[in-house]
């Protein structure tokens, strides 16, 4: 039987990048974003045979709205084999500024309620089966705070907490979870950034190795492995070095600055 792969935020960047991937593996697509009509201009030209691809127009950040997209999935396709919770926003902020907790928000709706949203309608009946593979996509950023990324940063130390608890909980039930964390790849998102990016990857090299991660059932896993190496060792710095070596470097845009 032909699997199936639900994925999320699939209009450009890792999403489309995964959605590619999982194609090329002989897989059948439940694609999910805003903008359906750019995630099926993609589809017409990669060659996308129709009868492989359906696609959902939902916004993670609407609980309701993400919650149908997957009952709709399972009604139309069937119960996926792969969840990947990839939708997500990253904005910089600014605590001092009243708007940008509302920045704040709207990114923990999107990279948080909106993931564990993704994941809710087929949890029971993957535990029912006695298969399947969530996937969450956390960040390096989750690993330790950066200045001026306090939302994002915080967002996906989230992610990584949260996968690691629903983890624990599926244990026994033959659903696997799979944390993936990218470092610095070239998307749309982040070439926004005015610092540096140290590692950068080219999209189509994380998502190949993502695909065998997932399908390894990696429980956690940093891509590329030398933004891990650096990850672990600023875990390591003691903070007034941390601090001292974070400070004066620049910050992501904020909203108004976009």
């Amino acid at each position: 039987m032909t699997r199936l792969v639900f994925i999320t935020g699939a209009s450009s960047g890792i999403g489309q990048a995964l959605a590619w991937q999982f194609y090329q593996s002989g897989c059948n697509l439940a694609l999910v974003a805003r903008r359906g009509e750019v995630v099926q201009a993609w589809a017409q030209a990669r060659g996308v045979e129709p009868q492989r691809l359906r696609i959902y127009s939902a916004d993670v950040a609407d609980i309701d709205s993400i919650v149908s997209a997957g009952r709709q999935c399972m009604a139309q396709q069937g119960l996926p084999d792969v969840v990947i919770a990839n939708a997500g926003i990253s904005v910089g902020m600014d605590s001092a500024v009243r708007s940008d907790l509302d920045v704040m928000a709207r990114t923990f709706a999107t990279n948080n309620i909106g993931l564990a949203a993704t994941f809710q309608p087929f949890v029971e009946a993957m535990c029912a089966r006695g298969s399947g593979t969530l996937v969450g996509i956390g960040s390096v950023a989750g690993i330790r705070g950066l200045p001026g990324h306090g939302a994002y940063c915080a967002s996906k130390a989230a992610v990584i907490a949260y996968c690691e608890s629903l983890r624990g909980e599926l244990r026994a039930s033959g659903v696997a979870v799979v944390t993936i964390c990218p470092g610095y790849i070239d998307t749309p998102l982040t070439r926004q950034n005015s610092y540096s990016m140290p590692f950068l990857m080219q999209v189509d090299d994380f998502a190949r190795r993502a695909f065998k991660a997932i399908q390894a059932g990696s429980s956690y896993q940093v891509i590329p492995w030398q933004m891990g190496v650096v990850a672990k060792l600023l875990r390591l710095l003691p903070n007034a070095l941390f601090d001292k070596a974070l400070s004066g470097r620049p910050r992501k845009r904020r909203a108004d600055q976009a």
